[in-house]
């Protein structure tokens, strides 16, 4: 009988490793938090534009409202800012008409005139050049409102 002779290099079948250690698991929550991060503050930068521009928008189309009102029914109708209360209210006398409320979207609203009004004709009174500024954080629009009551968005 010979002898088997088993050489010390021989292969022995490798144990394969299954899962991830520890430091690649904190690697990817360091990396997984940092994306998250970056993507909550963009995210909110978002959501303050979105809130500034839909509320210039409503302001623009109240202050249009006032204009055909006063156009349509020959009544002078006016435009009041509360900048305390952030809204813009349009009113006919004592008749309220429309009333954008901005308060609790964290808005603040500045205004060069507390009230503007459009006579019959669709011309504005009192608003020589009156400038509205909707702001929240960073994100401002102004609205601008000529003498002959156009309103032009920025």
């Amino acid at each position: 009988m010979t002898p088997i002779h088993v050489s010390r290099h021989a292969k022995s079948p490798r144990r394969r490793r299954h899962g991830a250690t520890l430091i690649e698991q904190l690697w990817v929550l360091v990396l997984t938090g940092s994306l998250a991060a970056l993507a909550i503050a963009s995210g909110c930068a978002l959501f303050a534009a979105l809130d500034v521009a839909m509320a210039a928008q409503e302001t623009a189309d109240l202050l249009a409202l006032a204009r055909d009102h006063a156009i349509a029914t020959g009544d002078r109708t006016a435009v009041r800012f509360d900048e305390a209360g952030v809204r813009v209210v349009v009113h006919v006398g004592r008749d309220t008409i429309a009333v954008g409320d901005f308060h609790g979207s964290g808005l603040t609203l500045e205004a060069t005139r507390d009230s503007l009004s459009y006579a019959p004709s669709g011309l504005g009174v009192g608003a020589a050049n009156l400038r509205l500024i909707l702001k929240r954080s960073a994100r401002a629009d102004t609205i601008t409102v000529s003498r002959l009551g156009r309103v032009q968005r920025r």
